[in-house]
């Protein structure tokens, strides 16, 4: 995970890199707090289980504005609140591999 500067980089670039889809999780106090260290892990790991490490990168992102609906992420222009423990794979498949199928 590469925490950093959330500024996306134009798509030509992102292919160039082999990177199709940027997820940026929230690492705000309140998504912190709610287990967005956990969701990172999975993500990292499902991303590595899947071989998708050429075509998705995970980055931590300060407030999302979402505080009050657990842990968020932000793929692209869509944001996906309430990311948990139970429903990551779940999310992960209509989030994720959606946008992958795009």
């Amino acid at each position: 995970c590469a925490f950093g500067s959330s500024k996306a980089q134009p798509f030509a670039a992102q292919i160039e890199r082999g990177i199709i889809v940027d997820i940026f999780v929230c690492i705000g106090s309140s998504c912190h707090l709610k287990g967005s260290y956990d969701i990172i892990q999975l993500l990292n790991e499902r991303i590595r289980r899947d071989g998708l490490e050429d075509r998705v990168e995970v980055k931590g992102s300060f407030c999302l504005g979402h505080c009050t609906d657990g842990v968020s992420m932000r793929l692209g222009d869509t944001i996906v609140t309430g990311v948990s423990r139970e429903n990551f794979d779940d999310k992960f498949e209509e989030y994720v591999l959606g946008a992958l199928e795009r």
